[in-house]
């Protein structure tokens, strides 16, 4: 498995990703990243300054996928954004890598904190901010979109 920046060609297939894990575990599409007009256009939408996706590929296939994007009116945090797999790259280290990744790429774009939302019921996602050092907010930051998501983190970097 290799994780590389996200290519033009590989649009289709992250939202294909995206799309699957939202159904896989049933988690709701409205006010989450499932309704975002990003997904189906992913590599546009992370060419901005201070913004990066990045897909796990395996095999020629696009498996998984995280990035860092802004958060509008706080130019020193980002957040952690659209970071799925599908079951193949699940329990095999992959999102510690990504996760490696994504702070590094958070770190050269000098943010000094990295925010992220999600559901209560991901607890493999949870288990990983927590071991990478994401502490519980008591609210949200900024204005994502996401109203279902009610657990926000926050790291320093």
């Amino acid at each position: 498995m290799i994780i590389r920046e996200i290519k033009p060609e590989d649009n289709e297939a992250i939202a294909s990703v995206i799309r699957n894990v939202f159904d896989e575990m049933d988690i709701p599409k409205t006010g989450t990243a499932y309704e975002d007009v990003a997904l189906d256009c992913m590599y546009e939408t992370y060419k901005g300054a201070g913004e990066k996706y990045y897909v796990v590929v395996h095999n020629g296939s696009v498996i998984g996928g995280a990035g860092i994007g802004k958060i509008a009116g706080d130019a020193t945090t980002c957040e952690l954004q659209k970071m799925y797999f599908l079951k193949e790259a699940r329990g095999l280290g992959v999102g510690s890598e990504m996760m490696e990744k994504c702070l590094q790429t958070a770190r050269d774009y000098n943010y000094k904190a990295c925010y992220l939302e999600t559901l209560p019921f991901m607890k493999g996602a949870l288990k990983l901010y927590e071991k990478y050092g994401f502490a519980y907010l008591d609210a949200p930051m900024g204005c994502t979109g996401h109203t279902t998501c009610d657990v926000w983190m926050l790291k320093t970097l």
